[in-house]
């Protein structure tokens, strides 16, 4: 099979679709609709039907070839991550890895190595490919879009590949947690599906972080600074009171792992009067969020004792919730995955994301979809990286998934 997942991977990463989180619009940047423009162009010489939204998202079509009547779709994203530039993105392509560091060539001081990196052991003999050492690389999540696009190209190409109906979904604004808000279940038309947003060859995730956010809002008492004695009750101190006084060796990202949640501050405004405080709330169990909204209730409480004439207000919103309640429905999604990559000669890995996801929202919309391995690695980072090989290997896990969804009833 002549796989065309490198260089269509090579081109995407040099175009900027870096999200930006304080825009209202869809897309939050209007240059994420350079790469829709590209691909759209793509999906019409294969000769696949698709549609565009007015947020850039692309859903394509294809019809299966067999009796099999389940719709299966493959998704990913197009923008990258506010965290690390992503313009003027340099590829660079080391191939026949050997081992060692790799020394990225306009910033020496970028060096990806084993002791960062312990699975550069396996990838000896790949083609590693990795930014130039200024900006992220972009595999997260166009080494997924590159993948999507080589699999319909090869189902397109080779009209003898069994499967049955075959859906995409290509967003935007994922990195900024609204990468499914103008999805249109109707028009994507599936019964399942997987994103493809995961890390090394074989990861296979079924499980996430339920979410809520959480906002304090703190009213103090002001005076003149000059005649504060007695009376002034300074909403700021208190809100640094608030922080000071959560648990220091549980319920914090920097003390939890695994299947450990937290309550994490992520934002502070305000002045003498009144102060604001953001948080958010993680646990893979849900019903545990309420708990972790308690113990913030409960400190806020004791803080405000030491202050009589202030008060305070604790809010919660729902944001997304564990994919795993709703694929522990439908377990045949998880199975016809992994006997895929079983198929390929690839060892699955389950694993639980600390984290959210676009399957995520999409399982509690009525679509259950777990996450599938990309290749990638370092995301977020100027040492962002990803093996072609790994990328190969998703490409023939997508087409094992559609052929298996032929034997489905």
């Amino acid at each position: 099979m002549q796989y065309t997942v490198k260089d269509r991977f090579i081109k995407y990463v040099q175009i900027d679709t870096q999200a930006d989180p304080g825009s209202e619009t869809f897309p939050s940047s209007m240059k994420q609709l350079d790469m829709t423009d590209v691909l759209e162009k793509e999906l019409q010489a294969m000769g696949v039907e698709y549609k565009r939204n007015e947020a850039g998202y692309l859903y394509a079509f294809l019809p299966g070839n067999t009796p099999s009547a389940r719709k299966v779709f493959f998704c990913a994203h197009i923008d990258t991550a506010p965290d690390c530039s992503g313009t003027d993105v340099k590829p660079i392509v080391h191939e026949n890895y050997r081992g060692g560091s790799l020394v990225l060539p306009d910033d020496p001081s970028q060096v990806i190595g084993e002791a960062k990196f312990p699975m550069l052991k396996n990838k000896i003999g790949h083609d590693i490919i990795s930014a130039s050492g200024f900006t992220l690389l972009g595999a997260d999540d166009k080494a997924g879009v590159a993948i999507i696009m080589d699999a319909l190209y090869q189902l397109t190409s080779n009209p003898s590949l069994p499967h049955g109906p075959v859906r995409a979904l290509i967003t935007t604004d994922e990195e900024i947690g609204k990468g499914v808000a103008k999805v249109d279940l109707s028009v994507l038309d599936a019964d399942f599906g997987f994103t493809l947003d995961g890390g090394d060859i074989g990861h296979l995730e079924d499980e996430n972080f339920s979410a809520d956010a959480a906002v304090i809002e703190i009213t103090g008492v002001a005076s003149h600074p000059a005649y504060g004695k007695g009376k002034m009750e300074n909403a700021i101190k208190i809100a640094s009171d608030i922080i000071a006084a959560l648990p220091r060796t549980s319920r914090s990202p920097e003390t939890t792992e695994g299947k450990e949640g937290f309550i994490h501050p992520t934002k502070i405004s305000g002045g003498l009067e009144s102060a604001r405080l953001e948080f958010i709330l993680r646990d893979f169990v849900t019903e545990k969020l309420t708990e972790h909204a308690a113990v913030l209730d409960e400190v806020a409480t004791k803080v405000l004792e030491q202050y009589p004439g202030s008060s305070y207000n604790l809010t919660t919103r729902k944001q997304y919730r564990n994919m795993k309640d709703v694929l522990d429905q439908h377990p045949y999604i998880v199975e016809i995955a992994t006997q895929a990559m079983k198929n390929i000669g690839v060892e699955p890995v389950i694993k639980s994301i600390r984290g959210g996801t676009d399957g995520a929202q999409l399982s509690h919309l009525g679509l259950p979809c777990p996450n599938l391995f990309a290749g990638q690695q370092g995301i977020h980072s100027k040492l962002e990286w990803v093996s072609v090989q790994d990328m190969q290997k998703a490409v023939d896990t997508v087409l094992e998934i559609c052929k298996l969804t032929t034997t489905l009833d």
